[in-house]
């Protein structure tokens, strides 16, 4: 875990012209705030009433522009998110203080947007500044209202009806909110469509306080998952951004609220007074329980109050004097949350798939480095994959004659099979036990010792021996042989017990038991009626066999997905990366097919030519040392002196040994050789046929691409297959301007000239699609009640 550090607290006042100057003073280091208020002389001559306080926060912002407020306040939190740490940003105050003016800002005007639109636009600048990292960001919006959970995205077309309401539930990896909708974004302007879709959906009221009073508390969650591109290693991060924007605390007094507003107000202050609670508990260490599940905001908030997560207060108050109560209310309150440490920590997660395909790289490698070890041992060549059926049985078969003595030893070959051997000794040790019992539940009937039950039964039918006395009752040496109960005489053994020791011992015989029965207590008397025999177990193979026809009738699990409805087609075009994975499971899938086939053949050539060049590079080292040793034994001989015999030097063995090697090595040399260039040959058809694949699978996704997400849906039945115009017989320019009119027109010239620069255009463009929607719905609504009418 991290090291624990304390929450961040500022404090924002709201401009008015009526500012109190006399009351409220900033520190010279701007992060200081005393209040001062006059005794009240109608309390007499004795008046303890306290009249000044000083408040120690991390920075006073006053008269600060919405640039400087995110600069100050969130920027850090944000960008540590990217590296997999939680954040968490909180506007607390009075009601009609600035709270959702910090938060979200003004839409209708670029500058003045708030700290939730900024983050948003900060995750995609530092998305596109990290090329190596695949980065993914998913959002939801949660509003909670009069203690109900509501989804402010379940307006999307695509989310469909909740059937059971919302909760809030807890696991090991933190709280989540069981049926919130999260919905992927890969661009920044289908982040600030879901924004705004929320904002439009959120409650507001009006009383004296505020015009536009916020009635629920709300909570904008961005989900940031990241990987790495360039290594292979199977850790992500992720992490979570929380920015919460409270409802404002009132007094009704001075709201004058009635009515719905006056319940909506008393939810609102229940639940403020409950999360300063936790906070009061968070502050004092000798506090054990706190208490979260109060309310639905508390519980929601539950990891980020305290827990793994940078957290940040902005407490906005008023700065007139008619307000001063509430103002010193909430400074009281970021005076606590100053007191709450939390512990961030990087969220580090395992990539299952990845994990595999990299313990499956190192087990490759690690049989590679064994076979060179046993090459280098002079071994025989070792097989290291899992056995087979008809090695286990093979297996079967040594362990048996082993056990029968007509094998001497069992052949140690690796770890795998000695481990077999064990497992396979297991097995005919059992079948040896299960055919004893099966001999003797033939002949005897078995009883357990405990089951009096039984022994009753079988005292009444009368199945004793000769002597009166049963037969069996064990000695507490597996089965036993004929203990005598108390009526008899110590010392007397009645015939049937030497019998039956005589037909237990002789059947042991028959069928070969090496080893003693398992220890069950079991009773043993002879009976009238012989049980049915069972059969006895077959041969390793007719298991096998029977085991492969069992796992034949086991149902397929359906390689073939569920179809599902496709999701309708997005205002902006996906990223390619995310549209050429559809495109290559859909319309491609045949040339990715042939790609990767082709791609597979020429990685297993380039491996059998890199296997033939080890090979003759060993071959190549080889040579020179046996040149090097025929060179010393020439020398050698020189020094000794040589000996002719009708003109021919007369050499010992060694040396002609040496000279018939080099012979043969530099045949093999040259024949390796011809194989290599019989493989490069080939490597280089299979990458020309490589790139082929390669270019008419991205020249056809180009194709795909731009005909299902730039081409006008009216105009698309043309390019489907029967239609007029095949795909890329027309280009996109002319089949786009074919849907062109004079609004597109003026967006183009609108993303040029726009006051907030490019920057800007994700943000307008957003808020001109949702403002059109909007609108369409209203007209749509005033139709069918003119129909009506």
């Amino acid at each position: 875990m991290g090291s624990r550090k304390k929450v961040h607290a500022f404090v924002r006042v709201r401009p008015t012209d009526d500012f109190a100057h006399e009351m409220i003073k900033y520190g010279d280091d701007n992060k200081t705030i005393d209040i001062h208020l006059k005794k009240d002389t109608r309390r007499g001559v004795v008046n303890n009433q306290q009249t000044d306080w000083s408040f120690k926060l991390d920075r006073v912002l006053h008269d600060a522009s919405q640039d400087l407020v995110y600069e100050t306040v969130a920027k850090d939190v944000v960008s540590q998110a990217l590296n997999g740490f939680n954040g968490t940003i909180m506007c607390y105050g009075q009601t009609g203080a600035g709270k959702t003016y910090t938060m979200t800002g003004a839409t209708e005007n670029y500058k003045h947007r708030g700290i939730l639109p900024r983050a948003l636009q900060q995750v995609f600048k530092m998305i596109e500044e990290r090329p190596t990292h695949a980065i993914t960001v998913r959002v939801s919006y949660l509003e909670i209202y009069n203690e109900s959970l509501f989804d402010l995205l379940s307006t999307m077309p695509y989310v469909g009806p909740s059937v059971t309401p919302m909760t809030i539930v807890e696991n090991p990896q933190g709280v989540f909110i069981k049926g919130l909708s999260v919905h992927l974004t890969s661009q920044e302007e289908d982040a600030f469509s879901l924004l705004f879709e929320g904002e439009t959906n959120r409650i507001i009221a009006s009383h004296t306080m505020n015009k536009n009073s916020s009635r629920s508390h709300c909570i904008f969650t961005i989900y940031v998952e990241a990987r790495s591109r360039t290594l292979s290693d199977e850790k992500y991060v992720t992490s979570k951004i929380n920015l919460v924007d409270l409802a404002g605390s009132e007094r009704l007094g001075k709201s004058r609220s009635e009515g719905r507003v006056l319940k909506e107000a008393t939810y609102i202050n229940k639940s403020l007074s409950f999360l300063e609670q936790a906070i009061i508990a968070l502050g004092d260490q000798k506090r054990d329980h706190i208490p979260f599940r109060q309310c639905k905001l508390t519980h929601a908030l539950k990891d980020s109050l305290g827990g793994n997560c940078n957290m940040v207060l902005v407490t906005n108050i008023y700065g007139e004097a008619a307000q001063l109560e509430e103002t010193l209310s909430s400074l009281r309150f970021a005076s606590r949350m100053k007191l709450v440490t939390t512990e961030p920590a990087i969220n580090e997660k395992y990539d299952a798939e990845r994990m595999v395909k990299n313990l499956e790289k190192e087990l490759a490698l690690l049989k590679q480095e064994l076979a060179i070890h046993d090459s280098l041992a002079n071994r025989t060549l070792v097989n290291y994959d899992p056995m087979d059926e008809i090695q286990i049985a093979e297996i079967n078969s040594q362990v048996r004659r082993y056990l029968e003595g007509t094998l001497e030893e069992i052949d140690i070959i690796n770890l795998r099979q000695i481990q077999e051997v064990f497992n396979q000794f297991r097995v005919v040790l059992s079948q040896q036990e299960q055919e004893v019992e099966s001999t003797l539940r033939r002949k005897y009937t078995l009883i357990d010792k405990n089951d009096y039950a039984a022994i009753s039964a079988v005292q009444k039918a009368g199945l004793v021996d000769a002597d009166g006395h049963l037969v069996g009752e064990p000695d507490g040496q597996g089965f036993g042989l004929g203990v005598a109960p108390f009526s008899t005489k110590p010392g007397k053994k009645s015939k049937s017990k030497k019998m039956f020791k005589e037909q237990l011992s002789s059947s042991a015989r028959k069928e070969g038991a090496s080893s003693p029965l398992s220890g069950k207590d079991l009773d043993v008397s002879t009976s009238k009626t012989q049980l049915t025999p069972s059969s006895k177990d077959g041969d390793v193979k007719d298991m096998l066999v029977r085991d492969r026809e069992t796992s034949n009738t086991e149902p397929l699990a359906s390689d073939s997905p569920k179809e599902e409805l496709r999701p309708p087609r997005p205002s902006t075009p996906p990223a390619k990366p995310v549209a050429f994975e559809d495109f290559k499971n859909e319309r491609g899938s045949e040339i990715n097919r042939i790609f990767k086939e082709n791609k597979s053949i020429l990685n297993e050539r380039r491996k059998r030519a890199s296997e033939t060049t080890q090979r003759i590079n060993a071959i190549k080292r080889e040579i020179d040392m046996t040149k090097e040793a025929l060179n010393l034994q020439k020398s050698l001989r020189e020094k000794q002196g040589e000996y002719e015999k009708k003109g021919l030097t007369i050499i010992d063995e060694e040396e002609f040994l040496l000279v018939l090697k080099l012979r043969d090595l530099k045949k093999q040399y040259r024949m390796e050789h011809q194989d290599l260039r019989d493989l490069r040959a080939e490597v280089q058809y299979c990458q020309h046929l490589v790139d082929q694949c390669r270019h008419r699978l991205l020249t056809e996704f180009d194709i795909w691409y731009n005909e299902s997400f730039f081409v006008p849906e009216d105009l698309q039945m043309t390019l489907k297959p029967g239609g007029s115009i095949r795909p890329g017989m027309m280009p996109l320019s002319k089949i786009v301007s074919l849907g062109e009119d004079d609004q597109d027109r003026f967006g183009q010239l609108q993303q040029t000239t726009l006051p907030g620069g490019p920057d800007s255009v994700s943000f307008y463009n957003a808020k001109v699609k949702m403002e059109q929607k909007h609108n369409h719905l209203k007209t749509m609504m005033g139709l069918q009640q003119a129909h009506r009418k």
